[in-house]
């Protein structure tokens, strides 16, 4: 293996000579303490960033397995690796010449801590050092250029001087704050195990006392600092858990069945089906919703107008249209906000397992929530074609399992239907479910329901291979990711802006490389969508997401299910039969 001295004298070499002269460098090099492996070297400066590896041996980074020891903390650890990369990095690293000259950069995060591939633990080989890991962690390096000419000296002083500090700054254990890690670690494990937890409570999610619900921004994910209400559960509906790390901690739980969030505006009810909302995935240390946690399967259910959906039996909800149109092999390239929301529902019914569905009124289509007494009047049964959420709500629960958490602050008629009642007032809940139900006695209004004997069936689909093309011009595969809702695929965009839980760039590309690898591997024109995500998920939870791509990878964050499947329906190229 090329030393890292000859690394040096190579790039001094290459000083002023032509950007793509970089590529002889591509290789592993001997750091003594680490192996520098450049995967891939950037042909212009201002193209992306070059692929870079550095593997820290177990003897060398010294990270107890005690860190590491389950599936939960490990992720854990390698999300905490790679906070610690990124801080070193930014704090050593500089601009260096042109575009992206100088940079040295690990994915993109925010509060959540997923599973990513720009960190891996290495375990020891040799009994001596058992209880020891080492870390492998990916990263990108924008190569220093001016203009399009080599800067060799800046090179040689970034790859030689900096990345090894950067590594002995955030990769060696005996560096690191021990005491940090293993919140970190902890924090994450006691998620984790909450999560597992609910069902055998008879609960969708739970929030935990103290917790701190309201974000800075919009824009902003990182808590509301000043004057921020920390949540209390209402008694009725408090439980407690004893958990691995932290031990007791107490917070609201909510029941399987239907639940309602009422109360007045700007009182917090969609910050807490926000929490909830993302109470899928586990947060750092600090971000105040660290144990509001849900059930892995929710889904978070919307309007939304003018996408397309491609033969999905929406018949549960909307039937009869004028001109006798099928429903249950709906197509349309462009619909409304009730077809949009009910195939949003089904589509989740499809692949999932008993989801939890999500719903805010101020993302629902109205008709579609509610039909009341004096439309009813108006308007007969046989002339409407959509039968309300309101009317099948109880169905889903009692025929398929799945639970729905709704915010309504507008209609009192769902009181007639919900389980329990949480109203918030100033940012604190109440159960107000014995009032609610009071109310709906005394205040009867006697509406008809429509929603019939049972829901429904859930048909499933089977896609047509040729109809996912992620081919464009001279190139088998085409992809790109524009933030976290737009996606590049072969010649189409799938527009992701009302899919709300892919909550990170790095699990669009997964999502992308996902439906390639689907493509490839596993539509044959016989198999349903749910088959083939299943197959899927089983290969990546089996060899990791690096099966879904050529070469090492260290932009990819963990997906579910339900934003896979959101992504190939969304595809406007989208054909399907039925199964």
């Amino acid at each position: 293996m090329t030393k890292k001295e000859s690394l040096r004298r190579h790039l001094l070499q290459l000083d002023n000579r032509g950007y793509k002269a970089y590529k002889d460098i591509q290789g592993n090099y001997d750091f003594s303490e680490f192996t520098l492996i450049i995967d891939y070297v950037q042909g212009d400066p201002f193209a992306s960033p070059s692929k870079f590896r550095v593997r820290v041996p177990p003897n060398i980074a010294q990270i107890p397995g005690e860190l590491f020891n389950s599936r939960s903390r490990e992720i854990a650890l390698r999300d905490y690796l790679i906070r610690q990369f990124d801080k070193a990095a930014h704090s050593i690293s500089s601009k260096r010449g042109t575009g992206k000259s100088g940079m040295i950069a690990v994915t993109r995060f925010g509060q959540e801590v997923l599973e990513r591939t720009s960190a891996f633990i290495i375990s020891s080989t040799t009994s001596d050092l058992e209880d020891l890991g080492g870390v492998e962690l990916r990263f990108a390096v924008g190569l220093p250029a001016s203009g399009r000419s080599i800067l060799g000296r800046q090179a040689a002083e970034m790859l030689c001087e900096d990345i090894p500090q950067i590594v002995s700054k955030s990769l060696k254990y005996a560096n690191l704050n021990a005491a940090e890690c293993r919140r970190h670690v902890e924090t994450v494990e006691d998620a984790d195990w909450l999560r597992e937890q609910l069902a055998e409570k008879g609960l969708v999610a739970f929030v935990a006392d103290g917790s701190i619900l309201p974000r800075r921004s919009g824009v902003d994910n990182s808590p509301l600092l000043n004057n921020a209400v920390a949540f209390q559960s209402p008694p009725p509906l408090k439980v407690d858990f004893n958990c691995p790390n932290r031990g007791l901690i107490s917070g609201m739980g909510i029941p399987a069945g239907i639940t309602l969030i009422v109360g007045g505006g700007y009182h917090g009810k969609s910050t807490l089906l926000r929490a909830i909302e993302l109470g899928v995935y586990n947060r750092i240390p600090g971000d105040g919703r660290e144990f509001a946690v849900t059930s892995p399967a929710a889904v978070k259910i919307r309007a939304e107008d003018g996408r397309s959906v491609a033969g999905v039996d929406i018949s549960p909800f909307i039937n009869h249209l004028p001109q006798g149109r099928d429903t249950s092999q709906f197509y349309t390239e462009n619909a409304s906000g009730s077809t949009s929301q009910a195939a949003n529902i089904i589509e989740a019914l499809e692949v999932g397992r008993m989801p939890v569905l999500l719903v805010d009124e101020d993302t629902a289509a109205t008709n579609f929530m509610i039909r009341d007494r004096r439309m009813q009047e108006l308007i007969a049964k046989d002339k409407e074609p959509i039968t309300p959420f309101i009317d099948k709500v109880k169905q889903l629960y009692a025929d398929c399992g799945v639970s729905t958490v709704l915010v309504m602050g507008g209609s009192g008629d769902y009181f007639d239907v919900a389980d329990t009642v949480i109203a918030m007032d100033n940012f604190q809940a109440y159960n107000v479910t014995e009032k609610a139900k009071k109310i709906a006695i005394n205040y009867s209004i006697s509406r008809a329901a429509e929603g019939g004997e049972n829901f429904g069936e859930i048909a499933q689909r089977v896609p047509i291979p040729a109809s996912l093309d992620p081919s464009r011009g001279r190139r088998d595969v085409r992809v790109k990711v524009r933030d976290v809702d737009e996606l590049a695929f072969g010649t189409e965009d799938i527009d992701l802006g009302a899919v709300e839980q892919i909550v990170d760039s790095g699990q669009l590309r997964a999502i992308a490389a996902a439906m390639v690898y689907a493509k490839q591997q596993y539509m044959d024109g016989k198999r349903t969508l749910s088959e083939i995500i299943d197959l899927v998920m089983a290969d990546i939870d089996a060899q990791g997401m690096d099966i879904l791509s050529p070469f090492p990878e260290g932009d990819f964050a963990m997906f579910r299910r339900f934003e896979l499947a959101a992504a190939i329906n969304r595809l406007r190229s989208l054909s399907v039969v039925a199964k």
